[in-house]
């Protein structure tokens, strides 16, 4: 059987902007049968999705007041709140290893090995006794992938709700009535785990679940190099330059948020900014390109995004019907 390598990356930075500058570069130094399992933390921070607006995510401006750091990362998704009560992972690795099923084994036997039972819900959460503490998202370009996500441990619940801007439409869609109230902690279930322990659990249930290859372990903790960490930190990157819009379209799908911001030249699309917390980063940048343009009828753009069907299924025919309605 060919040798696969496995790494263990646990760094000791709590520094957002480093931390996912070390994602993405391991994420394009990612070798042939190699699998990376990279264990993180962040000091009070809110982390968005790759398509997501910042400006209805979260409260950026209390969050810096109180010295915490506002980050944009590579993937899909929604926004999350970390601080060293949360501990983030990530399974980096090529197409011919990668395995969602697999990496979410790994997660659910470290909780039942700590006496946690544990499953995976909807599109990327992972839940004990009905409530959430952790949230998955993933990243795919050419033949690399990666699988990243949070655990809460002994995360401080209100800051959690005091930054993110969790809209009611959210709320309500998951029959609940607070952020507070959907989420849990695991040391509410297990009051003397740690941070360490945790760690320990994931890295033995990491070599056990890939244990049928012959493989060789590393430890080690890595720098970024500065380019992909002043990228990370920069303005651009985590806001963005965004013209005025005078059209606004939000609505809230079972696949995600999706708010479409549109300037029009002779009831013509001249710009179009779409923001979203879908799972897949490229959908944005296709409905955009399908869209600018076009003259501005909802009927017609209905018809423009039809392209999409066959490499979007459902979330074309559900934006489909929803544009339509805005006739």
């Amino acid at each position: 059987m060919e040798k696969v390598s496995l790494r263990i990356i646990d760094t000791t930075s709590v520094d957002p902007w480093h931390n996912l500058a070390l994602e993405e570069k391991l994420f394009f130094e990612v070798e042939d049968n190699e699998a990376i399992f990279y264990l993180w933390q962040n000091q009070n921070t809110v982390v968005i999705g790759r398509n997501q607006n910042p400006y209805r995510e979260c409260k950026y401006l209390q969050l810096e007041q109180d010295g915490g750091k506002l980050a944009r990362r590579l993937s899909g998704g929604g926004a999350v709140f970390h601080d060293l009560g949360n501990l983030n992972f990530t399974f980096i690795m090529k197409k011919p290893l990668y395995d969602i099923k697999r990496q979410l084994q790994v997660i659910i036997d470290a909780m039942a090995n700590l006496g946690i039972k544990a499953e995976f819900s909807g599109r990327n959460d992972i839940l004990t006794d009905g409530r959430k503490f952790s949230g998955n998202a993933f990243y795919y370009h050419e033949d690399r992938c990666y699988h990243h996500g949070t655990l809460l441990v002994s995360a401080d619940i209100l800051n959690l709700a005091k930054y993110l801007s969790v809209s009611k439409k959210k709320i309500e869609s998951k029959g609940v009535k607070s952020v507070q109230s959907r989420v849990i902690n695991l040391s509410e279930l297990k009051p003397d785990l740690t941070i360490d322990k945790l760690k320990d659990a994931l890295k033995d249930s990491f070599m056990k679940t890939y244990s049928h290859y012959d493989c060789q372990t590393e430890l080690l903790d890595e720098i970024s190099n500065e380019t992909l960490y002043n990228k990370y930190a920069s303005w651009d990157w985590r806001f963005g330059k965004t013209p005025e819009f005078r059209i606004t379209l939000y609505e809230r799908f079972t696949f995600g948020d999706f708010e479409i911001m549109i300037n029009l030249k002779d009831s013509y699309i001249s710009e179009i900014k779409i923001f979203s917390d879908a799972m897949d980063v490229d959908l944005v940048k296709d409905l955009e390109n399908a869209l600018i343009n076009k003259k501005y009828s909802g009927l017609h753009l209905a018809d423009e995004i039809g392209a999409l069907n066959a490499q979007y299924g459902s979330i074309i025919l559900d934006l489909q019907n929803w544009l339509r309605t805005l006739e």
